[in-house]
């Protein structure tokens, strides 16, 4: 088989391809687990060894006529998947999109193998927040391979199942396959769920008039467009699958398994496109809100603005009344003994009237202009 793009050979030295290097994924700190997860072959629909290591694995293949390899791997080394597209035949663009990760949901077809690219979800309501996985499946003549890069979708409970199902198992890597895409769209159901009661608490807060809940609108609309962008795919693909059945020998059984599955696509993938729709009007809904408190609240600055006025006219005014008498009692109370009206004997009278003709006038100017 040809060599993948970007991965070198050096002696027995394995050197790690400029793809997978720049992925973020292998910055993070992970815990230890086997990149093996099972390893098994099955012969009608039954276990009928588990071999240990993926060329023991090739091996029985090639011994155990009419049976099928199912071999999990998680986070595989670069290598591995190598060697393993080495045994298989596996097509080395197919090999390259599962070794760099982080694809979009997509199947395709390399001669006799299959490649399929999922997205999984798992909903974490400890943060309320949805977590997406990923898994590839190179489905051949006589073998499923599937690489996880994450813990969902659990692999492992699909083989529990299948193997508990040996008439379903019995018919080979296509139904492993129905298998795989039925627990992935199952498992969208809680994260469906997960969705609905967010933006139900969103709508709370709107009409509650939380200032908090646009950040909240904004993060949950990020994660309702990474999950249509997961499931939005998937209509199409399974639809494709049915419609080359035939082509492929999938009995009828399986078509209609199949088109079980893709009823519950179409439904969430609908269901999500509601959820965009609803976060738009959301938002639109709650800048509406905030916009109308803003201007209640200009009503009000306003209306205090004019009261205060008001106010300060009053004051002013009644300030003004009073200066009149102070600045008339100001000049009659100077020490001289040259003042005109000084000794007056209508002086105190005139002074007295002055004052008071002074304070009627402004008065009653004032309380013409409204300002008392």
């Amino acid at each position: 088989m040809a060599r993948v793009k970007g991965f070198r050979r050096s002696g027995d030295v394995h050197e790690e391809a400029p793809e997978h290097s720049m992925d973020p994924r292998a910055a993070e700190e992970r815990p230890y687990r086997p990149t093996v997860i099972d390893n098994a072959i099955y012969r009608d629909g039954r276990r009928v060894d588990t071999p240990g290591s993926l060329a023991a694995a090739f091996e029985c293949l090639n011994e155990i006529p009419g049976s099928m390899a199912w071999i999990g791997l998680y986070r595989p080394k670069e290598w591995e998947l190598v060697k393993l597209g080495e045994e298989f035949e596996l097509h080395e663009l197919a090999l390259e999109d599962a070794i760099v990760g982080s694809q979009r949901p997509k199947a395709d077809r390399y001669g006799d193998t299959l490649f399929v690219v999922l997205r999984a979800a798992r909903y974490l309501d400890d943060v309320e927040e949805v977590a997406f996985g990923e898994v590839h499946v190179f489905i051949g003549p006589n073998f499923v391979i599937t690489v996880r890069h994450a813990e969902a979708p659990d692999l492992q409970a699909v083989r529990k199942r299948m193997e508990s199902e040996p008439e379903l198992l019995k018919q080979g890597p296509q139904a492993v396959l129905y298998a795989i895409l039925d627990a992935v769209v199952d498992g969208y159901a809680p994260v469906v769920a997960g969705l609905q009661k967010d933006i139900e608490e969103i709508e709370v807060q709107v009409f509650g008039g939380d200032p908090s809940v646009s950040r909240r609108v904004y993060e949950l609309s990020g994660e309702v467009i990474e999950f249509q962008r997961a499931t939005a795919p998937l209509v199409g693909m399974l639809n494709a699958f049915i419609a080359g059945a035939s082509k492929h020998g999938m009995n009828d059984e399986l078509q209609s398994y199949l088109r079980d599955v893709a009823d519950h696509a179409i439904t969430v993938s609908e269901r999500i496109s509601a959820f965009r729709q609803m976060l738009q009007d959301i938002l639109i809904v709650n800048s509406t809100l905030v916009t109308q408190a803003q201007n209640a609240e200009m009503a009000r600055m306003t209306e205090a603005s004019i009261q205060q006025g008001e106010e300060v006219k009053k004051i002013s005014a009644w300030a003004a009344i009073l200066f009149a008498p102070t600045l008339v009692g100001t000049i009659y109370g100077m020490n001289f003994d040259f003042m005109p009206e000084t000794h007056w004997a209508f002086g105190y009278p005139f002074a007295i009237v002055l004052m008071a003709a002074v304070c009627l006038t402004l008065y009653l100017v004032f309380k013409r202009r409204d300002w008392l």
